[in-house]
């Protein structure tokens, strides 16, 4: 049978790496796990529990297409309690996942051919969902003075429909700070591109709150996610927040192609929201994670590198160890037993010569990965003693 030309799109390499580690793991090894960025944990035991309950006393069916009314207006509360945006429930839209708000976002606002911005590194399935709609993806190669983070002068005169920024982003972990945002929106805006902030990674952050979008437009798409703060990756329910006008749009878009995100996966993240003990105990656990990595990174040879704001991945320049990140990335999983992504995922231009590692999983396996890598890396010849980290371009954005 034929294929379309919209389904030529890339592998997800990430996913390729966690084959091979897993058939690695199938022969007997055991492989630390540094390339998914999902959580160690499980959801929120309130969560299953309150799931558990709900489906003693009534069977499990469709929502309406929006979701279920009370977890929009449980998120449309969040809002003000972490961002102090006072938030209409209404234009909160339930989705099967991030993937699934990306899918309606780019369907309701874009025509095909149109040319949609993002930053690189960034998060490789905007680029093949854009692909498969039929859309132009065009890579805005981010600098590190700017902490690898799109500015306007990225995409001045590139005639966008579309921009799409993540903060904190996926592979660096760096924010966008208010006015850098700003900036952003008004840039986009000013050339009549639509604006879509992914912020997936709220709630993982160091040592600044991360910016919303909605604290300076409601002008915006903004895409999250129950899968990373809320650790609920298998549940794929997510959220996006849209302009009023755009309510019905993504609504009817929604009904024809998902019905409705999982009932259960919406119930279970309505309980999440309350599980503040927990979720603050996981965040705990990613930031001792993050200065194990800050200190241990270093001394395996990886010195390259910007300490990240939020998520839970440390972006590595490896241009002195390897022309080829990828097959630098198998040999490390073949010879340490650690697995890790490499950055072609995320920069098909310039990813052969970097490195995304991940901190998501425990911290004994995070402590026992490094150890690996240290030694792998002496063995290689790259280290002799512990070294000292270099850290660029720490300013917060």
């Amino acid at each position: 049978m034929r294929n379309s030309t919209r389904s030529g799109v890339d592998p997800f390499i990430v996913m390729d790496v966690m084959e091979a580690a897993r058939k690695a793991e199938e022969a007997g090894r055991h492989i630390i796990h540094m390339e998914v960025g999902q959580p160690g944990t499980g959801a929120p035991k309130g969560a299953v529990q309150a799931l558990a309950k709900a489906m003693e006393h009534a069977p499990l069916g469709y929502t309406v297409a929006l979701g279920l009314p009370q977890l929009r207006q449980r998120i449309a509360r969040l809002y003000g309690e972490w961002y102090d945006v006072d938030l209409n429930p209404e234009r909160v839209v339930i989705t099967p996942g991030s993937s699934g708000g990306f899918l309606l976002a780019f369907t309701a606002l874009f025509d095909s051919g149109d040319r949609v911005g993002i930053g690189a590194p960034g998060y490789p399935s905007y680029r093949q969902i854009l692909k498969a709609l039929g859309l132009v993806p065009v890579d805005l190669p981010t600098a590190p003075e700017n902490r690898l983070q799109p500015v306007p002068a990225d995409f001045a005169r590139l005639d966008l429909q579309g921009l799409m920024v993540a903060s904190p982003a996926n592979p660096t972990g760096t924010m966008l700070d208010h006015v850098a945002m700003s900036a952003l929106i008004e840039a986009a805006h000013g050339q009549g591109a639509s604006f879509i902030s992914d912020e997936i990674y709220h709630g993982l952050e160091y040592e600044a709150k991360a910016v919303t979008a909605l604290e300076l437009t409601d002008e915006c798409y903004v895409i999250n996610s129950f899968s990373k703060y809320f650790s609920m990756t298998g549940w794929r329910v997510g959220w996006m927040v849209v302009p009023d006008d755009q309510v019905r749009v993504v609504e009817r878009i929604a009904q024809n192609m998902f019905i409705c995100a999982p009932h259960a996966s919406q119930l279970a993240a309505l309980a999440a929201m309350d599980c503040e003990e927990e979720l603050q105990a996981n965040l705990d656990v990613y930031r001792r994670n993050r200065t194990l990595m800050l200190d241990g990174l270093p001394k395996a040879g990886f010195t390259n590198i910007a300490p990240p704001d939020g998520a839970f991945y440390v972006y590595a320049d490896v241009s002195d160890l390897t022309d080829d990140s990828r097959a630098f990335a198998a040999e490390i999983l073949d010879k340490a037993g650690v697995a890790v992504t490499p950055g072609l995922d995320f920069d098909p231009a310039r990813g052969h010569h970097t490195l995304r590692f991940s901190y998501a999983r425990s911290s004994a396996d995070i402590e026992e990965g490094l150890l690996r890598l240290q030694r792998f890396m002496a063995e290689r010849g790259a280290i002799t003693t512990p070294a000292s980290p270099v850290h660029k371009n720490t300013q917060v954005r």
